[in-house]
């Protein structure tokens, strides 16, 4: 498991407002090509530097699929990253803070200590 990567993922998401429609259009697709696509790319290089060896898990890779930002909760990724990308993708659908009630009522379950978001 890397959660580097799956922050990685919300990140480079969020920030690019096309990318933001796909993964919330076609998650799985969005997924699979960033990974294979942009997952290695060293952000804040040129384009010719990468690596070669960073993938997501099984669980982490099937969480960003399915929009599960529980799980992805439980996985360790860092709970802003996930809030402000998700808030971006579905906001419009819910009245003003409908969202953010939203996931907090489904993050209601987890107790202290909460899932370790270090990288």
């Amino acid at each position: 498991m890397s959660k580097y990567l799956l922050n990685k993922f919300l990140f480079t998401v969020d920030r690019d407002p096309e990318l933001v429609e796909r993964y919330r259009e076609e998650p799985r697709a969005t997924v699979e090509w960033w990974e294979s696509e942009y997952a290695n790319r060293i952000l804040g290089c040129h384009t010719g530097e990468s690596s070669t060896w960073l993938r997501l898990d099984d669980a982490e890779r099937e969480a960003l699929a399915a929009h599960d930002y529980p799980k992805l909760f439980e996985l360790g990724a860092h709970p802003f990253l996930t809030l402000t990308l998700f808030i971006a993708m579905f906001e419009r659908d819910h009245p003003p803070l409908g969202f953010q009630t939203e996931y907090a009522r489904r993050l209601a379950s987890f107790r202290l200590p909460y899932p370790d978001i270090a990288t």
